[in-house]
């Protein structure tokens, strides 16, 4: 599953998605994997693919566990949040996608240290930078920067980031 997630994160839908039919034939009965994964994991292939309409329909069905706290260790908490704030992004729909990043910047305590809660505070920008919202857009960027003021400067990121920043100006 771990494996399946980060080649549909990558881009790498052609490696992901016999991994993903893959785990829907060898788990047939996993509620968790039907219910929240399987979503996941197509939505986030789906994003790859430019059809953000499709992702969100497929995130509908882990709607009501998103918020739910896995069990321990359990990686991707709050993704089909997180994956829906990046569908209503590309569909530049600031609102929405402001709405969802928030969510997962709220849930701290189920996010834990996941790598999309930090993701979560560029995406709250971009969403406000679509909004029109410029004031919003660079205090979350200030925000984003804060967490990496002693980061990698070369980490693509980072750099789109504060590329999309010197854009406010």
């Amino acid at each position: 599953m771990i494996a399946a997630l980060a080649l549909a994160r990558a881009g790498e839908n052609a490696r992901a998605k016999p991994l993903v039919q893959g785990l829907e034939k060898q788990y047939p009965a996993n509620t968790m994997l039907k219910v929240y994964w399987l979503p996941v994991l197509n939505a986030a292939i789906e994003l790859n693919s430019g059809n953000a309409p499709h992702a969100l329909e497929l995130l509908e069905a882990a709607s009501p566990y998103s918020l739910g706290q896995p069990p321990p260790f359990q990686l991707g908490t709050m993704y089909p949040t997180y994956l829906r704030g990046q569908a209503y992004l590309m569909l530049h729909n600031g609102n929405a996608a402001a709405a969802e990043f928030q969510k997962v910047l709220d849930h701290r305590g189920i996010v834990l240290n996941f790598p999309i809660g930090l993701l979560a505070r560029v995406n709250l920008a971009r969403a406000y930078a679509v909004q029109g919202d410029t004031a919003k857009a660079r205090a979350a960027y200030h925000d984003f920067f804060g967490f990496w003021n002693e980061a990698d400067p070369d980490i693509p990121v980072l750099q789109q980031a504060r590329a999309e920043y010197a854009k406010l100006q």
